[in-house]
């Protein structure tokens, strides 16, 4: 697959990107790459791992030069010894080749969704933020992960199943109380992209439930409540995939959502919708939450209500007992890994 960071390089750029990838990739304990100065080192490097996660074992480097010089002498980190590095990407090779199996045939829109529940169903966020949950190995071989080991295994499961995909990354913003970088993914679909997050879906879901509240976003739908991007990336103004709209869970009517409450009580199922039907004020929520709650207690049941309101997307379960609070405020993780 093309790797994206690499194709938006000047040559100059490209070949310190290309001599350190061979160096990488051959497990070398240091080795010569054309000179340039420390930023943009830091940059090329962390853009290589961006568009190569299968090179999850180099989290670091040192670099010696000297004055006259016309390379530079570059000295990895490596997360463990050559040794079982490559026991690692054997493995990591052959659960991605099973995982891909058997989506070979399948249409776009369904390897992507098979792909992200596979991370909303299989992978813990690691609040410990152990040093392989930023990598692969974390969510394929340890079934945990932060933001930035979720968008890089999106990623080679995307590139084993050829569809194009890249890692987005949004700076942190403490004045909003956002203390660290986050990351998810762009995906093309039909020659349109879109932004998916499996990092907020997976905590925002659990259990046997997967969300849809991140998948196949567009920029004015995902920039509610993400950063903005540190590096440019193509735009995403297409609404057609957006999941819910798909799946005729997107309403706009009040009617609407009252008729789906008697459904999803009868099937014993949570009723997930997203609304657009004009701004949540608190009015607009208060209105609905008391039209979901006459239409339980219709079937004698009460609603307990948890909203993701940048999105818009309700989760609606039913009991027979009152709830201590109608309605909850549902958020997902931030990315606490960059």
């Amino acid at each position: 697959m093309e790797a994206y960071y690499y194709s938006k390089m000047n040559k100059t750029k490209q070949n310190i990107y290309h001599a350190m990838k061979v160096g990488l990739v051959k497990l070398e304990p240091s080795f010569a790459i054309p000179k340039t100065d420390g930023g943009e080192l830091q940059e090329i490097f962390f853009k290589l791992r961006l568009d190569h996660p299968e090179i999850f074992y180099a989290v670091g480097y040192r670099y010696k030069f000297y004055q006259e010089a016309s390379h530079v002498l570059f000295i990895p980190e490596y997360l463990f010894t050559k040794k079982k590095v490559v026991e690692q990407g054997q493995m990591m090779n052959a659960r991605v080749s099973k995982l891909a199996a058997p989506l070979k045939g399948k249409s776009e829109k369904e390897k992507e969704q098979a792909i992200h529940d596979f991370i909303c169903q299989n992978v813990r966020y690691d609040k410990l933020k152990k040093p392989y949950s930023h990598e692969i190995i974390g969510p394929l071989g340890h079934g945990v992960s932060v933001c930035e080991g979720i968008a890089k295994t999106v990623k080679v499961l995307c590139d084993a199943v050829g569809l194009w995909c890249i890692i987005a990354i949004s700076e942190a913003n403490p004045e909003k109380g956002i203390k660290y970088r986050h990351a998810w993914n762009i995906i093309r679909i039909e020659g349109k992209y879109f932004h998916l997050d499996a990092t907020f879906d997976n905590t925002l879901g659990g259990g046997e439930m997967v969300r849809y509240d991140y998948f196949n976003l567009s920029d004015q739908q995902v920039f509610k409540d993400h950063e903005p991007v540190i590096y440019p990336v193509p735009k995403c103004e297409s609404k057609e995939h957006f999941y819910y709209r798909e799946k005729k869970l997107s309403f706009t009517k009040m009617e609407d959502v009252k008729k789906r409450v008697p459904q999803a009580i009868r099937k014993k199922k949570p009723l997930i919708f997203h609304w657009r039907g004009g701004h949540l004020t608190q009015q607009v929520l208060a209105d609905l939450v008391a039209c979901m709650e006459q239409a339980a207690r219709e079937k004698e049941r009460h609603a307990s209500i948890s909203l993701n309101r940048p999105q818009g997307v309700f989760n609606v379960t039913f009991a027979e007992q009152l709830p201590g609070s109608e309605l909850l405020f549902a958020k997902a993780n931030e990315g606490e890994c960059l």
